[in-house]
Order: structure tokens, then C-alpha cells, then sequence
């Protein structure tokens, strides 16, 4: 199905980014390329945006519930992306925008579940299924007090924009379904 290269297109983007942001050695192909430091950035738009490399150890947002979670996060997010998979089959005679909209999400729990699953052993720091999300784009907003804590800086990835911008596809797609329903054109009556 033409829809899984959208996600194929938004898992190989954000992989290339987040190598590049992080760094990697190869040895067996001669390749090592110094990315940045935990904690250093480069401003792109002065006091806006930059790119900053901050790895969560857990999910959204930097919500961590702790290592015994990990595993359990891991699994979950490959169960869903199983789920997302089966649901674009399914669905494969539903509109172009709810199957894109799936396909978005998909790629971007693809990508995050990739951090998750390999980075722990690719940069060897955990095991298999305990890696954390690299999070690099880093976007300053005026910030904002409330419930006991500040708000306003916030980093994420390519992965994140995927999910988020899929998110808002399919509710835009469901509810301009409901509104306008199908009518098929046997049922149409023109006067």
C-alpha cells in the first residue's frame, strides 16, 4: 500500500536526524561522525529555536515513570504500532487523508520505538528495549507558571511532529466525515 512509504519516508527522516544530532560510530564501515553533546545547542532562531540533544528516558514530554517502566513502554508502543498497522489494512478503502493520517502516526512510533528498542545497545549504555528518545528540536516559548511549575521550553522530535501532525489529520478527517458523509452518487437527486 502506497500510504506505508509515508510512514517509511517519516521513520528514515527522523533515524537520519537523530544519528546526526547524536552522533555515530561505525568501525566496520570506517564511518564516525561527532555529533552534539548531552545539554549543548545550536540557535537557529536567536532565543527560539535551536538544536539542542536531550535524551528521555521515558514518554511524551519527558513524563518518566521510572526504569521498572521501560520495558513495559517499549511493549506497548510496539503493540500500538502492530495496531496501527492492522488498522491501515483494514481501512485501505477509507478516505486518503484517515489512511495518511494513520500512516503519520505510524512512522513516528516507528521512529521513537527505534530509539527505544536500539539505541540502549547501538550506544551502549542499556539493554535491548531500555534505549531513550533523542528529542533535539528545541523551541522556546514565553514561559508560564502554573500548578507549581514553568512552562514554556519545549524539545522534541521529528518523530513528535509525525505523531502530533497525524493526530490532527485524523481528527479533522473523522469530523469532515461525519459532517459530510459519503453519499453515493445513486442516492443523489438532482432537481
Amino acid at each position: 500500500m502506497k500510504v506505508f512509504f509515508v510512514s517509511f519516508i517519516v521513520v528514515l527522516v527522523d533515524q537520519l536526524s537523530k544519528l546526526f544530532v547524536k552522533g555515530f560510530n561505525i568501525p566496520s564501515l570506517s564511518m564516525d561522525f561527532v555529533g552534539l553533546q548531552s545539554g549543548n545547542s545550536i540557535p537557529l532562531i536567536s532565543h527560539i529555536f535551536s538544536i539542542s540533544l536531550v535524551e528521555n528516558p521515558g514518554i511524551a514530554f519527558g513524563i518518566d515513570f521510572g526504569s521498572n517502566f521501560k520495558l513495559f513502554i517499549s511493549i506497548f508502543t510496539l503493540i500500538s504500532s502492530l495496531a496501527l498497522i492492522f488498522y491501515i489494512f483494514k481501512y485501505k478503502k477509507e478516505q486518503r487523508s484517515i489512511r495518511i493520517s494513520l500512516a503519520l502516526i505510524l512512522g513516528g512510533a516507528i521512529g521513537n520505538l527505534i530509539d527505544r528498542i536500539f539505541y540502549g545497545i547501538f550506544y551502549h549504555y542499556a539493554p535491548l528495549f531500555h534505549g531513550k528518545v533523542v528529542d533535539f528540536c528545541d523551541f522556546r516559548m514565553f514561559d508560564f507558571f502554573i500548578f507549581n511549575h514553568t512552562f514554556g521550553n519545549y524539545v522534541f522530535n521529528l518523530a513528535d511532529v509525525s505523531v502530533t501532525a497525524g493526530v490532527i489529520l485524523l481528527l479533522y478527517a473523522l469530523n469532515k466525515k461525519k459532517l459530510f458523509p459519503q453519499i453515493p452518487p445513486n442516492k443523489l437527486k438532482l432537481s
